[in-house]
């Protein structure tokens, strides 16, 4: 998930790690030296770009061409960048081996090319732009710029970043924005890049057992939580130690590799049951790391999860250390005090970031532990959360539930059930999809922790929908929670993963968060899913809200899987959590095949010679699983910082979001604008509009407020997300046949906020010539144009015969008087 075109604050390749210093030079080197490089390492060039600085193509395999008008005549163009890229537009037909080409025929309605045309470029170009269209013309050594930007082009890079090009947006960014161009002929140095190999997975448990850890259930949560960890999540093979501290810190085992249940078991014995004293974080640190290299001779790849609920003030004494030891902290903040400084670690290493409220029926911080799995790739051995839920239940009464198991999962599935007050568990009643019953007597109770009863299914979970139900006997009411995992049921087949993100991991107010959940299983993203995110406050109550895969808000591409949303309810100042529960159900959920984004070019042509490359092959969805059925899924998407929120709550600071969907055509007389309706506050809500149009694209940008207003007083607007459709006759611009209008759109709030222009659509006029068809049957109209048409040859027909007879009776009398008189004339 990239960010388009550099929104601030956002800074993040998952890619390629690298210092910016670097990065910078990195660039240098590609800019220099690229004529002499291979079109392979152009490419990386381009990836680089769309994952560093968050540019787009400038190519459109979904509009490959465009109208542009220059003179008064309008041409067919494609979309490229630059414009001075030339070729031919050409359509090959294949009959077995033997191929012809020939030159593309237009349409003429809408002037666009027949189906199959491709612009085929010359091998040999002057243009110098852009690596981000066809890096592998020779030619082609530089982004597009100002001054060679196509901004006519109907391409993601002028939809997404305002119609400015790819290296406009990439001198805005930090990379380079404070920092000044060399101008030596030659790059200082060459970049290295180093490429690693995953080891074993070797994590050590660093956890706070001050005695903050004793107010609000806290260590016995902890404990909870960490033997999940280590029954269910950490993948088999790993090797795990465990250190402990408050004022000192303890190794309480070293580490240890998880090849039988038994090793599993012996972990979590060594868990804290009793905490006291104070917070030293640093010192839990560095025994984290001695327990790694008491068996390694370094930290690099290691992994320490650094849990607390307390402030420490000596936490900058060894930031230093952390920051250059190689190994990667994920860190848990527990409770509102947690140190606020904690997010550092992570920072710098790249670890994963977590938050948990005191909120028990959350189930926060059980969740965290269960969203630190593997990261080196074999998504077969990584445990997969199919259900969090968690709710207070009174005395005597029921909590029920359905847990759907997919064909995708089902092995070393776990049912995991947790109180907070009694001893002894609530009565359990667990069914398969074939009616097998599991009861309380078949859950295991460990003596260490009698909070917790956990069932291991057999062999592989029987696949449809689990029921169960929970009874409180409680003589008060407690909080009850179902935790279910499982891992994928084959190697050949990967399951459905959901992975949850957010654009930033510290914001300033009045800036939204955007959030993300990437729904997928292997390559192919999940269609049709219900997906839904709770973002919890470090106070006040936690916001529920709908991510949605439509192209529209903070969606940037439709149907890829990636479901998307803005959150804008800040409760105040802090870290919010944040857990997304995906739901699939089997009559609307499917798979779809991920299209590559690759340029595809179709050819050369080469000293005047056409050489065409085998056509691409078009992959279909047929050959994939067209249902892939019902599935649960809940993902940790971890925590944010929120800055500078008002105290005493906010006014209506948040415009509607931009309209990046907008589309415009016409239609007999009229023209016929859609687009999706954004919010009143970004993408929730209902807002009005402000339409504009302009036969100047760039006039329309630059001065929106100035361009051409449409009446928009019968437009009704309707709510975010819901698809809007405006028809209207233009009144203040004489169309005619050729005729281009450009078309744009701000969103307008209650309180007077704007939002952003949106993109701009294009709607070409063009009355193609009449044919007459002899052999097509009239209807009415065309009948009854026919008679008027008729009646008026007739009439024309009949005016005629009478003048030429008249003429005819003048000239035969003239000339009667010409024969009398002519003897007298002769004399």
């Amino acid at each position: 998930i990239r960010t388009p075109c550099l929104i601030p604050g956002i800074d993040r390749s998952y890619c390629l790690q690298t210092e910016v210093s670097d990065l910078y030079l990195g660039l240098v080197v590609f800019r220099f030296h690229i004529c002499s490089c291979s079109s392979t390492a152009k490419v990386f060039v381009h990836e680089w770009a769309h994952l560093r600085w968050g540019v787009f193509d400038e190519y459109n395999n979904d509009a490959p061409f465009y109208v542009s008008v220059n003179s008064g005549k309008a041409s067919v163009e494609a979309t490229r960048c630059s414009a001075s890229v030339t070729g031919k537009y050409i359509v090959q037909s294949c009959t077995g081996n033997s191929c012809t080409t020939r030159e593309c025929k237009s349409d003429e309605q809408t002037k666009l090319y027949e189906a199959g045309c491709k612009f085929v470029p010359e091998k040999t170009q002057n243009a110098p732009a852009s690596i981000m269209y066809m890096q592998s013309l020779p030619s082609v050594v530089e982004f597009c710029d100002q001054s060679t930007h196509n901004e006519k082009a109907t391409n993601l890079q002028n939809k997404m970043c305002n119609y400015h090009s790819t290296w406009e947006v990439i001198m805005n960014s930090m990379d380079f924005s404070n920092t000044s161009p060399i101008n030596s002929a030659s790059p200082p140095f060459e970049t290295a890049f180093s490429l690693l190999q995953t080891k074993d997975r070797v994590v050590c448990l660093v956890l706070d057992v001050s005695g903050s850890m004793d107010g609000n259930n806290r260590i016995k949560r902890l404990k909870q939580a960490a033997e999940i960890f280590l029954l269910q999540v950490i993948e088999t093979g790993s090797w795990v130690g465990i250190v402990t501290f408050h004022s000192t810190a303890q190794i309480e085992t070293y580490l240890q590799q998880i090849i039988n249940e038994n090793v599993r078991r012996d972990l979590t014995e060594y868990l804290p049951i009793s905490a006291g004293g104070g917070t030293n974080i640093c010192a839990g640190v560095h025994k984290g790391f001695e327990v790694i290299k008491q068996k390694y001779s370094n930290l690099y790849g290691s992994e320490i999860v650094l849990l607390t609920d307390g402030e420490d003030g000596g936490m900058s004494s060894c930031l230093t250390e952390v920051k250059n030891s190689g190994s990667i902290i994920h860190t848990i903040a527990l409770g509102p005090n947690a140190a606020p400084e904690l997010e550092q670690f992570s920072n710098m290493t790249g670890g994963l970031r977590f938050y948990a409220t005191d909120t028990v029926d959350s189930n926060g911080l059980i969740d965290a532990f269960s969203g630190i799995s593997s990261g080196s790739g074999n998504i077969s051995e990584q445990s997969i959360q199919l259900e969090s839920t968690a709710q207070s239940v009174t005395v005597k009464q029921w909590m029920n539930g359905t847990v759907t198991v997919d064909s995708t999962v089902g092995k070393d599935t776990f049912f995991v059930v947790t109180w907070d007050r009694s001893t002894s568990p609530p009565d359990i009643l667990l069914r398969d999809p074939k009616g097998k019953e599991y009861r309380t007597s078949n859950f295991t109770v460990s003596d260490l922790n009698l909070r917790t009863a956990r069932l291991n299914i057999a062999g592989t979970a029987e696949v449809g929908d689990w029921y169960y139900w929970i009874q409180n006997k409680h003589t008060d009411s407690q909080v009850i929670s179902m935790i279910v995992t499982s891992r994928a049921a084959s190697l050949a087949v990967p399951p459905v993963t959901v992975k949850a993100l957010m654009n930033k991991d510290t914001n300033n107010f009045p800036n939204p968060m955007v959030i993300y959940a990437e729904v997928s299983q292997g390559f192919l993203p999940v269609l049709g899913a219900t997906v839904m995110a709770t973002v919890e406050p470090q106070t006040g109550s936690a916001v529920e809200l709908k991510l949605l895969d439509d192209g529209s808000g903070a969606d940037i591409t439709k149907n890829d899987g990636v479901y998307s949303k803005y959150f804008t309810s800040f409760r105040g100042n802090g870290r919010y959590n944040l857990k997304v529960r995906v739901q699939g159900k089997d009559k609307t959920v499917r798979l779809r095949r991920r299209q590559s984004r690759a340029l595809y070019v179709p050819g050369y042509i080469e000293n005047g010679e056409i050489k065409m490359n085998a056509p691409r092959p078009e992959p279909s969805d047929d050959e994939i699983q067209a249902k892939l059925g019902s599935f649960n899924r809940v993902a940790s998407g971890g925590s944010f910082v929120m800055e500078n929120v008002p105290s005493g709550g906010t006014t209506d600071v948040f415009p509607p979001c931009k309209i990046i969907d907008l589309e415009a055509q016409y239609e007999e007389d009229k023209i016929h604008l859609s687009w999706t309706a954004p919010g009143n506050d970004f993408d929730v809500g209902q807002g009005k509009y402000i339409i504009k149009m302009s036969e100047s694209l760039l006039d329309l940008r630059n001065t929106f407020e100035d361009a051409t207003s449409v009446n928009t007083s019968s437009l009704v607007p309707k709510p975010a997300g819901t698809k809007e459709s405006f028809q209207f006759k233009s009144e203040n611009v004489t169309i005619e046949n050729g005729t281009i209008i450009y078309f744009a759109i701000r969103a307008i709030d209650n309180a007077s906020l704007t939002s952003e222009v949106s993109n701009i659509a294009q709607a070409a006029l063009f009355i193609p010539p009449k044919e007459s068809s002899p052999d097509s049957t009239p209807n009415d109209d065309v009948i009854n144009e026919g008679i008027n048409v008729l009646t008026i040859v007739l009439i024309v027909a009949g005016s005629i015969i009478a003048v030429s007879i008249a003429v005819s009776m003048i000239v035969c009398i003239l000339h009667k008087k010409n024969r009398r008189g002519g003897p007298e004339l002769r004399m």
